[in-house]
This record gives structure tokens, C-alpha cells and sequence, in this order.
């Protein structure tokens, strides 16, 4: 009797279950997502250092992150005397990961250091998206889409607006969709570990990775991230946060608990909101939908308008920079999941498209000419800053706050008065006197300055520089 013929070994399933529509052709070209980061890089870094160097950031929030920052640089508790003499700012928001940046804030102690930073974070997602979006589609189409990532509006405007502790969250939510999407869970599961020192809503994002991940059939992994999720951001909640806030809570649970009609009502009203929803997925021509790494943005969609703070529920500010990963990358997936390239490349050119049209209304528009247009106030505020000296007690409005954090110790005005703090100096603009424009909460205040003993020590171009008359 013969033996039986040795049986065949099975062939292992592909650890790669994306499609890739332009075969290997992305092996050959790596170079293209870090290019594309690289001039996102150029980018974003031009947009927001000339922005600062025009005396358009502020105190909050440019100078805060600084002085928590330098804080850490020096060795010291994340201090910001912008919120208020002593404050600790993990008391505020959970954000230790910005210590990361203490050691390149020791070698270049400048607020320029955190909008490099953050520019830097920003553009390295690029790389994941178009990575993924090559591999899906085509080396051609996938740049497309990395471009239409880099320019989208949740993007440019938390680049814009000075510099936010999430810049950190883009990179790690991108690089943990792109393994998720290729299934590398392991991989995944590890990208989520830092992301719970982001800031404290982030572990409701984890805690969906980890129920993503669950879904998928790796039940104990995705159990642990699941749990890592939910525990950490207890703890954060309703232990570290209130431990180190002057009043013992969480001052921000208050617009989650309070009550404001219906559950539906509240989530979709009002109309703004389905406009944030329509802004999020018109670029993608609605395909992001037909992936399921798109219901990781629900966390973020969910805590934001459920809040009762209007600020949450728009376009403006860092509050979308974390979704236009989750967005673009369940794009990218959702592209390689369809059988019909001609529909594939529509999809995409309606996504360039988007992203080009809304070019002119967004902030790297002003790269074009009025970036680069000197401030008629720089060179005056600049003289004046320069009679304050380092080390020195100052309160400052808001606008002239962040331009000298890296050098005194900044207070706001007019909450230093109110507060009974007194410091030497006071650092304000007069736009009655041809300062620069101030916000609403400084101008009434002015007045009160001879009154508080403080007599002008210097003044160019509407831009006053007082000092205690004792001193």
C-alpha cells in the first residue's frame, strides 16, 4: 500500500488585507509621504512663527503652554501665572506629554520652539495618511488625498491658532488608524498608550480603539486597551486633575452634567453642529462613512456637542485638529473596500477640490502675501519690551503677553489687579492711542491704571509700559 502523497502546506493568509490598487509601486517611491510632510512642515512653520513675530498669537494660549513648558525646562511644576498666581496647570487640563518638550525648550527657550514643535507634530501625520491612501489606491491618487489631508481646515486652524497640547494627539491618532486599518493591533494598541497624556477627553477615544479592536476578534487585547481607556480617564477625571486644581474639581465636568433638554436635541442642535458634521465628511464626498474606523471620531463628536460651551461645537480653534485624521484615513480605507477605480478617482478629485476651493478662506491663505507684511506695531512694542528686564514681575494684555514668557514672569491684565497680585510692571496696549487692537476685557480697565499706583514709564505707538510709582 502506498503512502499518501505529503499534503501541501496552506498558504498564510496576508497579514496585508488592504488592497492595494497600485501594486508595489508605493515600495518604490517611500520617499513621497515624508516629502509631502516635510513641505507641510515648511508650511505650517512659516504660518504660525510669522504670526507670532506680527504680535498676532496671545497669551492665551501661546504664552500659558510656554510658561508650563519652561516650568518644566527648569525643573518645576507646570506653573502658569497667565491662569493665575500659583496656578498649576494640570489642574486645568491633563497634559504632562508637554514635558517631552522641556529638553528642546532648554536648548532654544523661545515661544518659537512650541510652534516649531507643533508644526513638526501636525505634519509628521501627513505621512501615515498618505502612506495608507497610496497603498489603497494609487501612488498618484495617494499623494492626492495626503495633500487634501495636509490642507484641510481642522489643520490649518489649530496651526493658526497659537499652540495646543493635540498637536501631540494627531500623530499618535494617525499612526494607531493606519495600523488599525492594516491590522496590526499590537501596533495599534501600543500608539495608544501615550495618547491618555494628551489631554483628559482622549481616553474616550481609547477606550473605542479598544472596543474597535474587540470587534475585531482580538477579544484580550482589545479588552485591555478597552480598560486602559476607561480607568485612566477616571482617574484623570476625578482624581489627578482635582488634586491639583485650587477649587478640588474638574471645572470643565459642568458642561457635561448639566441638563439642556432632550439627548438628541442637545447632540444635534443647534444647526452648527450638523454643519461641523458636514464640514468633516463633504470632503471625502460622504466615503468615509463606508469605513468603520469613522466611528472612532464619535468620542470627540460626542463630548464636544454634547458640552454646553458654543466654542465646542464649530469650526473654529485646535477643538477638529484630532478628527481630520480619523476623517481622512477612514477615507483612505474606505477607498481600498471599492471595486470601482473610475468611482476611486472621482472620490479623490472631489477631495482636492474641496480642500483647494476652501484654500482662500483658511489661514494658510496668508502665506500668499499677508504673512510676510510687517506689523506697523512690531518695531514699537518691540523698544518698549526691551526696557522690561528679564526676570521681572509684569502684567501684560493678552496680545503682548506671549512675547515676553520665555524672559519674565507674565501675568494677564487686568486679572493681576483683580487678583491682588501687584507686579512692578504693566505691559498694555492703548488702541485710542494707536496701539494695536486689544479684546473686550481690557480696554474699560485702562483707566484704572494711575489709580492703582502705576505711572508711565515708556510709551511708542499706543504701547505703554507702566511702572509702580514705589519702586
Amino acid at each position: 500500500m502506498s503512502s499518501p502523497a505529503p499534503s501541501r502546506p496552506r498558504p498564510r493568509p496576508s497579514a496585508d488585507p488592504v488592497p492595494r490598487r497600485g501594486g508595489d509601486t508605493h515600495r518604490r517611491r517611500p520617499g513621497r509621504p515624508h516629502l509631502l510632510a516635510l513641505l507641510f512642515f515648511a508650511a505650517y512653520t512659516a504660518l504660525s512663527v510669522t504670526k507670532h513675530l506680527q504680535l498676532r498669537s496671545t497669551g492665551y494660549d501661546l504664552g500659558i503652554f510656554e510658561q508650563a513648558v519652561r516650568a518644566y525646562a527648569e525643573l518645576r511644576a507646570p506653573v502658569s501665572e497667565l491662569k493665575g498666581a500659583g496656578y498649576n496647570l494640570l489642574g486645568d487640563h491633563f497634559h504632562p506629554i508637554l514635558a517631552t518638550l522641556a529638553p528642546l525648550y532648554r536648548l532654544f527657550p523661545t515661544p518659537l520652539t512650541l510652534l516649531t514643535a507643533q508644526a513638526a507634530l501636525v505634519a509628521l501625520s501627513v505621512v501615515p495618511v498618505t502612506r495608507l491612501a497610496i497603498r489603497t489606491t494609487t501612488p498618484r491618487l495617494g499623494t492626492a488625498i495626503g495633500i487634501a489631508y495636509g490642507l484641510s481646515w481642522g489643520l490649518q486652524k489649530a496651526v493658526a491658532f497659537d499652540f495646543h497640547e493635540v498637536a501631540f494627539a494627531v500623530p499618535l491618532l494617525a499612526f494607531c488608524l493606519e495600523s488599525l486599518a492594516l491590522r496590526r493591533w499590537r501596533t495599534a494598541a501600543a500608539w495608544t498608550l501615550p495618547l491618555v497624556l494628551v489631554k483628559e477627553d482622549l481616553p474616550l477615544t481609547v477606550t473605542a480603539i479598544g472596543f474597535y479592536i474587540l470587534l475585531s476578534g482580538r477579544r484580550r487585547l482589545g479588552t485591555a486597551v478597552l480598560a486602559y481607556g476607561v480607568l485612566s480617564g477616571l482617574l484623570i477625571v476625578l482624581v489627578v486633575i482635582p488634586a491639583f486644581n485650587p477649587d478640588g474639581h474638574y471645572d470643565y465636568l459642568h458642561t457635561a452634567t448639566q441638563a439642556a433638554g432632550d439627548p438628541l436635541t442637545r447632540l444635534l442642535l443647534p444647526p452648527q453642529k450638523l454643519g461641523t458634521l458636514l464640514a468633516l465628511l463633504a470632503p471625502t464626498a460622504f466615503l468615509a462613512l463606508r469605513s468603520p474606523l469613522i466611528l472612532l471620531a464619535l468620542p470627540t463628536l460626542a463630548w464636544r456637542f454634547w458640552s454646553t460651551n458654543p466654542a465646542y461645537w464649530g469650526l473654529d480653534h485646535h477643538y477638529s485638529a484630532v478628527l481630520m485624521p480619523i476623517v481622512l484615513l477612514a477615507f483612505a480605507d474606505a477607498l481600498g473596500r471599492l471595486d470601482r477605480p473610475g468611482l476611486v478617482t472621482r472620490a479623490v478629485a472631489v477631495s482636492v477640490t474641496a480642500s483647494l476651493l476652501a484654500l482662500p478662506f483658511l489661514p494658510l491663505r496668508d502665506l500668499a502675501g499677508p504673512a510676510w507684511r510687517p506689523s506697523p506695531w512690531a518695531d514699537a512694542a518691540r523698544e518698549v519690551m526691551a526696557a522690561v528686564p528679564d526676570g521681572a514681575e509684569i502684567a501684560a494684555v493678552n496680545r503682548l503677553a506671549p512675547q515676553l514668557t520665555s524672559r519674565a514672569r507674565v501675568y494677564q491684565f487686568p486679572q493681576a489687579l483683580d487678583s491682588g497680585t501687584k507686579p512692578e510692571w504693566l505691559l498694555i496696549s492703548d488702541p485710542a492711542r494707536g496701539g494695536p487692537p486689544d479684546f473686550p476685557w481690557e480696554s474699560p480697565r485702562l483707566r484704572e491704571i494711575p489709580s492703582s499706583g502705576y505711572r508711565l514709564a515708556m510709551e511708542r505707538s499706543g504701547i505703554q509700559l507702566y511702572r509702580l510709582a514705589d519702586r
